[in-house]
């Protein structure tokens, strides 16, 4: 039987070393992030569109990269799984907080450290004669960072995408063909979202799993089965259910819509503070609503209707008015935006 949908059998890795080792996308699309970040920072500081002085890009990008995955894994431990802050491994690195190898980035968590890497980055840097320079309003600081971050979320999506994770909802069951935009993840029967199969699905699912790997457990053989998707397609494809690809609707929300509306906000001359206060609200709306689409985690059911990451999003939007409510009634000065001609202000 031929599904209509799209069978997901991309590989994790870039480039695989071993059965386990390799370059993985996932690590690559963050980088990709920080570079891209990197060269949109130094442009804007170089066109002084923001006020960091050019030649501390580099020392600038140091920081949100740290701030990014610090924030990034503290943020998924406190708000998706906090007993990997005590959980205690037998293999490297030892400790469940310290195992990023293993998947668990929160882009919630990884906002707030961007925003505490502002902090730092305001604060400029000393010269060599003990003077500090560089320094700039917090506020500019963080619209500055955020200018530049959509890029890194749109990334960081579609390694999901790649990875099989963040599964979205079904659109149809296994054994019922699905649309040809929907996609059928091998990696659901592993997942905690596996759709319940019939006493034959079961059944043939199990023949397969000791065809993909004789005579190893039945666990060894589904990893062998996921792995090798497409050899297994014709045999896999009825008895896996086909799912909205919500981490690619959440690439298009949060690396170019979010990222369109920052730079719509940034066009013209406006207070430190009013392109965060935007794009914590535009990401939060968007990030509800695409939501809609998405699974939650194993084990962390919705609540009075939203899941974790959409009431941590109405946070975002809280947070965004606040922001914009005091911001507008401070008697800063307005900052040119990219849309006015050059020498009509800073």
């Amino acid at each position: 039987m031929i599904l209509g949908a799209y069978l997901h059998t991309l590989s994790p890795f870039a480039i695989r070393f071993t059965e386990g080792f390799g370059i993985r996308w996932y690590g690559l699309s963050y980088l990709t992030g920080f570079v891209v970040g990197c060269v949109m920072l130094r442009w804007l500081a170089a066109r002084r569109l923001v006020l960091i002085p050019v030649e501390r890009v580099g020392d600038a990008l140091m920081w949100i990269v740290g701030g990014v995955l610090v924030g990034g894994r503290l943020g998924y431990v406190v708000f998706y799984d906090p007993p990997l802050a005590w959980t205690v491994l037998d293999h490297l690195p030892w400790w469940g907080l310290l195992a990023i190898n293993d998947g668990g980035m929160s882009s919630h968590g990884g906002m707030i450290g961007v925003l505490v890497a502002a902090l730092r980055i305001a604060r400029g840097w000393k010269g060599e004669q003990g003077h500090v320079y560089g320094a700039v309003p917090r506020l500019h600081a963080m619209d500055a960072l955020v200018a530049i971050a959509p890029p890194g979320l749109g990334f960081g999506r579609l390694a999901n995408f790649v990875n099989g994770e963040l599964l979205g909802r079904i659109v149809t069951p296994p054994g019922v063909e699905g649309p040809w935009w929907a996609v059928q993840f091998p990696q659901e029967l592993k997942s905690g979202h596996a759709p319940q199969l019939t006493i034959e699905q079961a059944a043939r699912l199990k023949m397969l799993v000791a065809k993909a790997a004789p005579g190893e457990s039945y666990e060894r053989g589904l990893q062998a089965l996921i792995g090798h998707a497409g050899k297994y397609a014709e045999e896999l494809k009825p008895l896996l259910a086909s799912r909205h690809p919500s981490q690619l609707y959440q690439a298009v929300a949060e690396g170019v819509v979010v990222g369109v509306a920052v730079w719509l906000v940034w066009a013209r001359p406006r207070k430190p503070g009013v392109v965060t206060a935007w794009a914590s609200m535009v990401y939060g709306a968007l990030r509800i609503v695409t939501e809609i689409w998405r699974l939650p985690d194993p084990g962390l059911e919705r609540t009075w209707g939203l899941s974790r990451g959409q009431w941590l999003s109405v946070g975002m939007i809280v947070f965004g008015l606040a922001l914009l409510a005091v911001v507008v009634r401070r008697p800063a000065e307005k900052l040119g935006g990219w849309a006015v001609r050059r020498g009509a202000g800073t």
